[in-house]
């Protein structure tokens, strides 16, 4: 088993992994920039190791100053987390290279996922549903115009290798086509490095669907369910939800047995995502995210497992500790995204110091916290500052159970959305199972 890990990460999902890293008796390394050097992740760490200055190019994106903390803290694994590099392939090659485990999977894995154009061909040859679009090769635009033209709208243009809905514009209007295809490409140039772009016929309100699988070194796959993240603000998720309410039995084995096609097509290891459109009919490949995911905590409520240890596990060698068979989903868990953010300006972002930031102690409730009390919070970096997740038999007393734990959270000195939140989950659109619910 890992002796030592290093998280490269901050914030609230350090901290979680930190958590099972205590439990399983591993000592804990943080890593931290200038703005984070008092922060919670820090403090909560065996030790910790300066990258370098706020900006995260020069801090947590710095894969040599990552590796040199690794180094000089004698650590035998790195935890990616989300965000920042978990989803790098170099960053992967760069961990074993130095002769690290890297908790994930294996960098060729995240390679065949880092282009949706090349994911999305590799998965429609394997079978899985596709909308229909283009992700070809031919990238001039006057080439992209012509396939859009041929799709038909209403579409939506994505960055290939984008994600968290970046650069992406929806096309409605013919005279929208040029102008939206040219803005597009200057956003996936501008935030990914490359400017190559799919076309996706639209789907004006399409369920998000997601399948958490999971593998290990020895050809062993299963899947642990399956979660609905469609309530949404500008394609970011805010709530997320577990098992997928009101989806049909026979789509929902047939959403789980894709999710495994795409993780053996890849050879697949450790957690991952497999996330989908579903038009209440049938369902379509979206990505597959290669890392574990923000809501994975929903997952674990209901199956009673904790997914990084099962990746600690895995990543030193040790077979999965259940068969699918053996694998049980109780009850109904919803989480809420508190983030630092003023819904009632447009949602900006906020940042300061904490005068007042209680999180609820309720029964069935989790909190997985990146910030407290006396804490800062940096204009730098992602504005989450914990998660609150509820479970309970029936997915509306989950609901009515979070919604409670919401109202029962208190942050004062910076503005946070808490409280919208717990409106949210009141709303009669959002207690409609069936229906899909997006928060606009």
């Amino acid at each position: 088993m890992i002796k030592s890990l290093l998280v490269a990460n901050r914030g609230e999902i350090a901290c979680r992994i930190f958590r099972t890293a205590r439990r399983m008796n591993i000592r804990t390394v943080a890593v931290y920039s200038d703005a984070d050097a008092n922060a919670r992740h820090v403090l909560e760490a065996d030790e910790a190791w300066r990258l370098g200055p706020a900006p995260a190019r020069h801090s947590y994106l710095d894969i040599a100053a990552l590796l040199e903390a690794a180094r000089a803290s004698a650590a035998e694994a790195i935890h990616p987390g989300y965000g920042f590099l978990a989803e790098n392939a170099e960053f992967a090659d760069a961990c074993l290279a130095a002769g690290l485990t890297f908790v994930g999977p294996p960098p060729a894995a995240i390679r065949a996922m880092g282009s949706k154009i090349l994911a999305k061909t590799r998965m429609h040859a394997a079978g899985v549903p596709m909308l229909p679009g283009y992700a070809g090769t031919r990238q001039e635009l006057a080439q992209l115009e012509h396939e859009a033209q041929s799709l038909g709208l209403p579409l939506i243009i994505k960055p290939a290798a984008g994600g968290g809905g970046k650069g992406m514009q929806i096309v409605r209007q013919r005279s929208e086509l040029h102008s939206a295809l040219a803005a597009a490409r200057r956003l996936a140039e501008s935030a990914f490095g490359d400017g190559a772009l799919l076309l996706e016929r639209y789907l004006a309100a399409p369920r998000h669907l997601e399948v958490q699988v999971f593998a290990d070194t020895h050809g062993n796959f299963l899947h642990l369910g399956d979660r609905d993240c469609s309530i949404q603000r500008r394609h970011q998720k805010l709530i997320e939800e577990a098992p997928a309410p009101a989806a049909p039995t026979e789509v929902r084995e047939r959403l789980r047995a894709a999710a495994l096609v795409v993780a053996r097509e890849i050879g697949y290891v450790s957690a991952g995502t497999v996330e989908f459109l579903f038009d209440g009919r049938e369902f379509y490949f979206m990505e597959m995210n290669t890392r574990l995911q923000v809501e994975h905590t929903v997952t674990e409520a209901i199956t009673g497992l904790d997914l990084v240890e099962w990746q600690l596990r895995v990543a030193a060698g040790e077979r999965l500790p259940l068969g699918q068979h053996e694998v049980r989903l109780t009850g109904h868990a919803i989480e809420a995204r508190v983030n630092a953010e003023d819904p009632a300006r447009g949602f900006l972002p906020s940042a300061g110091r904490l005068s007042l930031l209680e999180w609820p102690l309720m029964e069935s409730v989790r909190v997985d916290a990146g910030f407290g009390t006396g804490d800062t919070v940096p204009d730098n970096y992602d504005s989450l500052l914990g998660k609150v997740i509820a479970w309970a038999p029936t997915r509306a007393e989950a609901a009515a159970r979070l919604a409670s734990a919401l109202t029962h959270t208190y942050c004062a000195g910076i503005a946070s959305n808490e409280h919208w939140l717990a409106r949210i989950l009141r709303a009669p659109v959002s207690r409609g199972a069936s229906q899909h619910c997006a928060a606009r």
